[in-house]
C-alpha cells in the first residue's frame, strides 16, 4: 500500500458501465510499456471511476491517453483513508437508527416501506412499522433486508 507515504491513489473518470474494460486496457499498457504501476481498483458502488495506485504521477496521463472510454483524470490525489470508506463498507445495522424511514429490499415484504421503531444491534434485527397497511403492522426483520430511503421519501403516509 502505502510506502514511506510516497504511494498515492488517482482517480480517473471513465464511461460508466466500462470501468472494468478501462482497468484492463490500463493494465496492459502499463505492463507493455514497463510503468511501475502498483494497483489498479474498481469499485462497483463507484460507477464511473477507476483509482489507479502509483509512486509517479506523471504516468497517469501517459497511461489514459487514447483510450476511448476514459473521461479524463480527477484533480488531485486520493489518501488510503479516504479510499478505505468505499472498500470496507460499514453494516447497515450500523446506519438505521430509530425513526428512520427504510425500505425492505428482501423478502414477502419486499418494497414496502415504514418507520424503525426499535433495533437490536447484538441481534442484528430492526423492527418497522409499515406504511402501506391500514393499522399499524411492526414487523422485527434482518437488517440484511432493509435499507434506508432516500430522504426525499420520508414522511410517508
Amino acid at each position: 500500500m502505502v510506502v514511506n507515504g510516497e504511494n498515492s491513489f488517482y482517480v480517473i473518470r471513465t464511461v460508466v458501465g466500462q470501468e472494468y474494460n478501462v482497468a484492463l486496457l490500463v493494465e496492459v499498457r502499463a505492463r507493455s510499456k514497463g510503468y511501475p504501476l502498483k494497483s489498479i481498483i474498481v469499485i462497483d458502488d463507484l460507477r464511473g471511476f477507476v483509482i489507479l495506485e502509483t509512486d509517479k504521477p506523471y504516468l497517469i496521463d501517459k497511461l489514459i491517453s487514447g483510450i476511448k472510454y476514459v473521461k479524463g483524470r480527477v484533480g488531485g490525489r486520493l489518501t488510503f483513508e479516504e479510499l478505505e470508506r468505499f472498500i470496507s463498507p460499514r453494516p447497515v445495522i450500523e446506519e438505521i437508527e430509530v425513526n428512520d424511514v427504510v425500505e425492505i429490499v428482501g423478502g414477502p415484504f419486499r418494497g414496502m416501506k415504514g418507520k424503525v421503531t426499535h433495533v437490536d444491534k447484538h441481534r442484528g434485527e430492526v423492527t418497522v412499522e409499515l406504511f402501506e397497511t391500514s393499522f399499524p403492522l411492526p414487523i422485527t426483520i434482518s437488517a440484511d433486508y432493509v435499507k434506508k430511503a432516500p430522504k426525499e421519501t420520508e414522511g410517508g403516509s
